[in-house]
């Protein structure tokens, strides 16, 4: 069962590492995307859902579509905070927003991504299962709770 007080979105923390760069010292911008894939499943991780017995259970998820934009670049070393928001969720698919920070805060990349749910064998979509999809949607709605918290303190 989910708690019971919002939490803000979802966050991994992440090292760069050599293999990240390119020769210019700096995270080359694909890596960005391999962040982000990373803390979308630690958040299906962390609403009690293993991305390995989904598949054996025939349910996979797929990239449909990805924008991201770059701001600044983390550099070898930096320890990075990647969140992950559900900003939509509909019978087969899930959008996500997605923004990659330095720890000090820098926004460094921010992005969305479009994941469809498609059967593992026919890779033709489905329906997500109701229990994740209660999850998710119980994520959305922290999300959308702690933001309301945020504008209301503000005011």
């Amino acid at each position: 069962m989910r708690a019971d007080s919002p939490g803000p979105p979802f966050a991994l923390r992440a090292r760069v590492y050599f293999e990240d760069t390119d020769a210019g010292g700096i995270v080359y911008y694909v890596n960005y995307l391999k962040f982000m894939e990373r803390a979308r499943t630690e958040l299906v991780r962390s609403l009690g859902f293993d991305q390995s017995v989904l598949q054996r259970e025939n349910i996979i998820f797929v990239v449909h579509s990805v924008s991201a934009r770059y701001h600044a670049p983390a550099r070898l070393d930096d320890e990075l905070v990647i969140s992950a928001a559900v900003s939509e969720l509909k019978r087969a698919s899930i959008r996500f927003v997605q923004q990659i920070h330095r720890a000090d805060g820098t926004l460094l990349c921010e992005g969305e991504v479009l994941v469809a749910c498609v059967s593992g064998d026919r890779y033709k979509p489905r329906t997500i299962p109701a229990a994740l999809a209660e999850a998710f949607a119980a994520s959305r709605q922290e999300t959308r709770d702690t933001e309301q918290g945020v504008v209301d303190s503000a005011s």
